[in-house]
């Protein structure tokens, strides 16, 4: 992920919160779970900075024939 600061100071420190939803074989979905870690920062300001990052969620969560999608990531900074 890429993470732009668009201000003129450095931001010096923060999170993002990812939403990973467990997804049965008809679609439907059955959980979402909320995995927490720190930004690369700091990042001065008017750069961007880029992160990967690896998501697990336990094997009990999702039972044979589900899977899962990390489909929303809100960053917030401190």
């Amino acid at each position: 992920m890429a993470f732009t600061n668009t201000g003129t100071k450095p931001a010096a420190s923060g999170t993002v919160t990812f939403s990973t939803h467990v997804i049965g074989a008809l679609g439907i979905d059955w959980a979402t779970i909320a995995t927490t870690q720190p930004l690369p920062a700091p990042v001065p300001g008017g750069t961007t900075k880029a992160q990967t990052y690896t998501v697990c969620v336990e094997s009990w969560r999702v039972p044979l024939g589900m899977h899962v999608e990390t489909r929303k990531a809100t960053a917030t900074w401190t």
